[in-house]
């Protein structure tokens, strides 16, 4: 007996190819910084007030002892943006476990 399994329908796959074309000129020029899990929630809520960007969450793949997909939070912007913002979270990271004030 052969069993075949229906393929699961994502949402991904009801979508037009003008529905990605217009996707892909929403995001042409933003980019994406990786917030590290453990990363204080102040300095999170610091830099999407200050930098102005989009919080989002993104699947990726996180290799610590294991490799596992972890839903991360990523901001979103503008280059200029996210390397101010990239700058910014790796001094506040750093007087944060440096225990700086």
């Amino acid at each position: 007996m052969v069993i075949i399994m229906a393929k699961m329908l994502k949402f991904e796959d009801l979508k037009t190819k003008e529905d990605w074309e217009e996707i892909n000129k929403e995001l042409e020029g933003m980019y994406d910084l990786i917030i590290p899990p453990g990363t204080p929630s102040a300095i999170i809520y610091d830099l999407v007030e200050e930098f102005d960007l989009e919080p989002f969450d993104r699947k990726m793949n996180v290799d610590i002892v294991e490799c596992d997909v972890r839903e991360l939070l990523c901001l979103r912007g503008k280059l200029e943006q996210v390397q101010a913002a990239e700058q910014f979270l790796h001094d506040e990271l750093n007087a944060w476990v440096n225990g700086d004030d």
